[in-house]
């Protein structure tokens, strides 16, 4: 918002500009505090991240500044004396493919210094975006991560001579924390309709959107998910939560141990894009308990 984009300046914060209308409101917020606002200009590169679960460039998107814009962007951006510091370059995200990440990391890297000629400040922030990813299903290989390490290590040697004072910044928020989160939800009954059994749990899709499968997937997987015990017979079950629409649902036919009223399903890789991106107060349900352990 505005005022947000105006709290920015005031603090001293950078900025990522997405469209040409923030640059009059960040050219009057600088003005008001006697403070130059401190921008980047967030790109809509004219390339996807290939292979990524949510794609966020190469085409029309509501994200950033389409490519072939930029020229003017800077040229606004110098204009209204703001702070122009580098560039925010964001292809998608949940990738588990190393090849496709570096290959977007050096396109980036070249498309911003390509503009080199039209800065009139250089390039203090070279943000090359995220996408990495984490297996959220059993059998898929996690994200080799060794090459892609190599690779930002060549970046910054390259960084060093062609854009000495730029900083490269790398996105891991799924990466750090998507592995290291349980999300636990208690049985209060066991049905079984049509042969089937379901597992009704007092959490749900209110508590965690992305394990129900609606959280923009495109095909609905499980997550890993068990019971509290070990051991013992096993069963194929779904597990529903208390809402009244059969999208609420954690687990579809899965194998798990036999569970009763009173157990814990226990539903792993849920550190990232769980409570916060939850519907929490969608039918009044309970909200869901978070603790650091």
């Amino acid at each position: 918002s505005d005022d947000e984009l105006s709290q920015a300046v005031a603090s001293g914060i950078l900025v990522n500009v997405e469209s040409f209308r923030e640059i009059d409101v960040l050219a009057r917020a600088s003005e008001r505090y006697g403070s130059r606002a401190r921008v980047a200009v967030r790109v809509n590169l004219p390339f996807e991240l290939k292979a990524s679960g949510m794609k966020m460039t190469g085409g029309a998107h509501q994200f950033g500044i389409d490519a072939d814009h930029v020229p003017d962007m800077l040229g606004e951006i110098a204009a209204a004396d703001l702070a122009f510091e580098g560039f925010h370059l964001f292809a998608g995200s949940q990738n588990l493919r190393s090849s496709a990440i570096i290959e977007a990391q050096n396109l980036c890297y070249e498309l911003a210094s390509g503009w080199g000629d039209l800065l009139t400040a250089p390039i203090r922030t070279l943000n090359l975006g995220g996408g990495f990813g984490i297996p959220y299903t059993p059998g898929v290989a996690p994200l080799d991560v060794a090459p892609i390490y190599e690779n930002l290590h060549e970046l910054a040697r390259r960084a060093e001579s062609e854009l000495p004072q730029a900083r490269l910044v790398i996105e891991l928020g799924r990466y750090l924390v998507g592995e290291a989160g349980l999300y636990v939800c208690r049985v209060i009954d066991r049905k079984v309709s049509c042969g089937q059994v379901f597992l009704v749990v007092d959490g749900g899709m209110h508590q965690h959107l992305a394990a129900s499968g609606n959280f923009g997937q495109v095909m609905r997987r499980n997550y890993p998910i068990t019971i509290n015990r070990s051991g013992g017979k096993k069963e194929v079950a779904s597990v529903v939560g208390p809402l009244c629409t059969p999208l609420d649902l954690l687990a579809d036919r899965m194998e798990l141990e036999v569970a009763q009223p009173g157990d814990l399903v226990v539903v792993f890789q849920s550190g990232a894009y769980g409570r916060s991106a939850s519907p929490r107060s969608f039918l009044g349900h309970p909200d869901v308990i978070e603790a650091i352990v």
